[in-house]
């Protein structure tokens, strides 16, 4: 099968970039399995397993798809005009304009319904990027893991937890003490030490030196690459139960509450969980085999002419804000 997948932003991605590297997993997981690819990707793109070709921002994208490919895989949008091959969309966020194509994928079950639809695929990852874990290190504080400018993502919540419990830390990666970015926000918090835009070895380094993921967020999470990362390197998940979450978290590997108190009290058992049992789950799960052959499936279906989605998915409910006690 000849796949090409279309991605606004230059692969590979540079530090943290969720969907370019998702994307990426999934095109050499392809190129493994024996098809041939390529990316339709902004300049300054490049790819040892493919073909790259430049988006040129001058022309419209639906006449920069070439010839001979068998299926295009777009994220996030398809572009206007387009029908002359057929197509799969990945929709990775909450906020999606209409009309949403009837060959949409979504990122979890949870996501899709919201949408009305059954059409998802789990993203996963290429583990053997991430080395080798040292799941016998000491594990002396917590992580937040994503960009904490983000107020859903509520960093606010992680670092009040940590606050208000005897002695504990708190990583802050992705997000800065001073951030002028959403409006002026200083964290005066001396709890919480903030890591910035942290990727490769560092960012490793401190996920394998955690004692679990502080992932409070307050709006359904379409899904949340920091969750499955962190249980690949051993850290357990506490987290709220919107969206995705309970897809992916289970008793095993952490715990889910909308409880902040309720949270703190699971929090203060963290070493009771298995870094062995939380690495396996996310690596047998998430990986970009899985995603891989399951994207396959969506591919033979658009070429068979049937559609991935019974009907037009559309929104069912305005996006939800929760709360965090």
């Amino acid at each position: 099968m000849n796949i090409l997948i279309v991605i606004n932003s230059r692969i590979p991605a540079e530090r943290y970039g969720g969907t370019q590297r998702v994307m990426w997993y999934l095109g050499r997981e392809l190129a493994l399995l024996g098809h041939r690819v390529s990316y339709l990707a902004r300049k300054g793109s490049r790819c040892d397993f493919g073909r790259v070709l430049f988006i040129d921002e001058s022309a419209p994208l639906c006449r920069q798809i070439p010839d001979d490919i068998d299926v295009a895989h777009f994220n996030d949008t398809v572009p206007q005009g387009f029908s002359s091959k057929p197509y799969v969309v990945t929709y990775h966020g909450n906020k999606i304009s209409e009309p949403i194509s009837r060959n949409a994928v979504f990122v979890s079950a949870n996501h899709a319904k919201r949408f009305g639809s059954k059409s998802f695929v789990h993203n996963g990852l290429d583990w053997n990027d991430y080395g080798k874990t040292d799941l016998s290190r000491p594990r002396t504080y917590f992580h937040f893991l994503g960009k904490a400018a983000w107020s859903v993502k509520n960093v606010r919540g992680a670092i009040s937890m940590v606050d208000a419990m005897p002695c504990e830390q708190l990583y802050v990666l992705g997000g800065y003490r001073l951030n002028f970015k959403m409006g002026l926000r200083l964290t005066f918090s001396r709890r919480a030490h903030f890591k910035g835009m942290v990727g490769g070895e560092e960012k490793l380094r401190l996920l394998n030196g955690s004692k679990g993921l502080l992932f409070p967020v307050v709006w359904d999470e379409p899904f949340g690459l920091a969750v499955i990362e962190s249980l690949y390197c051993g850290s357990p998940v506490f987290a709220t139960p919107y969206g995705s979450l309970p897809e992916l978290v289970t008793e095993e590997v952490g715990y889910l509450s909308g409880s902040r108190q309720d949270m703190m009290e699971h929090m203060a058992q963290a070493q009771d969980y298995s870094p062995s049992v939380c690495r396996d789950y996310a690596a047998s799960l998430f990986n970009s085999r899985r995603m891989a052959e399951s994207y396959l499936q969506c591919y033979e279906k658009v070429m068979s002419g049937a559609w991935l989605c019974e009907e037009a998915p559309r929104p069912l409910q305005p996006l939800c804000r929760y709360e965090f006690k």
